[in-house]
């Protein structure tokens, strides 16, 4: 039986992470036997990260090791817990997360002036934390409409965001906001369009508030992914794949050309990570993030 993860299960139960077991001997051995060679041809442009939740049946520091050797540098969505465990490997979350406060997540979250006060408190908690590790950027969310106007929606994040920047910008840790898809994936979900976010950039004010770029989810929602990223990336601080239709593989099973999408990424000047967020439909996951690694290796 085939089980499937979504983001949203493990922002629900994402204090559990770090209490996964090992697998069995033979398992364990099978990673360590994973050809090693991949991280060594690389050609040094791209900085390379993967997604933790997409590989919740692997244990976390087996995953470290076994993506070191295929030229990760991150393992990223990864909370305090974690990151002991990645500084420990010479590694790092390129874009970081926490235990939210109960009832908020993807559905629930900025564009509600009754949460702000909470969030607050989480991110002021949590940007010292990670900046401590070097953890450079963490992830925040708009939250769904619930009926609410995008002109709203955009005035209320403002006012929650404004009351972090200035814990942000003295610990020099990006605050980044997930464009996601509406259609498909998060019924409902605010910042569903990247001009929305750009506007909110904007409004905000600070070059520590940006955009987390999903390409998977922005193709699903608007198209024209190169000339986007190209008119908004100084709004963008970190972006993340996944194969289209089914943000699985990112091959040729899928509709976009990864290695042109991140060449026009880099050719805007763009020094952070690419994270790998497809969830692998092969058996050897690893085999799969190996092949992703090397597509956007350009």
């Amino acid at each position: 039986m085939k089980t499937t993860f979504t983001r949203r299960d493990v922002i629900k139960n994402s204090a559990g992470l770090a209490g996964l077991g090992f697998l069995g001997n033979s398992m364990e051995h099978r990673f360590k036997e994973a050809d090693t060679q991949a991280g060594i041809d690389l050609k040094g442009k791209v900085n390379h990260s993967a997604c933790r939740w997409c590989y919740q049946a692997i244990p976390f520091e087996e995953l470290v090791i076994n993506a070191k050797k295929i030229g990760l540098q991150s393992i990223e969505l990864t909370g305090p817990e974690e990151w002991d465990i990645l500084k420990k490997h010479d590694m790092t979350a390129a874009i970081g997360w926490g235990k939210y406060p109960e009832g908020m997540g993807l559905t629930n979250f900025f564009n509600k002036i009754k949460n702000h006060d909470q969030l607050v408190a989480f991110y002021e908690d949590l940007i010292p934390r990670a900046a401590k590790v070097g953890v450079k950027n963490l992830i925040t969310f708009s939250g769904n409409r619930d009926g609410m106007s995008d002109e709203q929606g955009l005035l209320n994040c403002k006012k929650g965001l404004q009351r972090i920047m200035k814990t942000a910008e003295r610990h020099d840790v990006t605050i980044s906001m997930e464009l996601l898809n509406s259609k498909v994936n998060h019924k409902d979900y605010q910042c569903d369009h990247t001009e929305w976010g750009a506007v909110l950039c904007e409004m905000v004010g600070s070059d520590k508030f940006k955009l987390l770029y999903d390409i998977y989810h922005m193709q699903i929602m608007e198209g024209d992914v190169i000339a986007t990223i190209k008119k908004h990336n100084q709004y963008i601080s970190h972006y993340h794949t996944g194969g289209v239709p089914g943000r699985n593989e990112i091959d040729e099973s899928q509709e976009l050309n990864y290695s042109a999408i991140i060449k026009a990424i880099y050719d805007t000047g763009y020094k952070g990570f690419i994270g790998q967020e497809f969830i692998p439909a092969r058996a050897d996951k690893m085999a799969s993030l190996e092949q992703a690694v090397k597509i956007c290796d350009i």
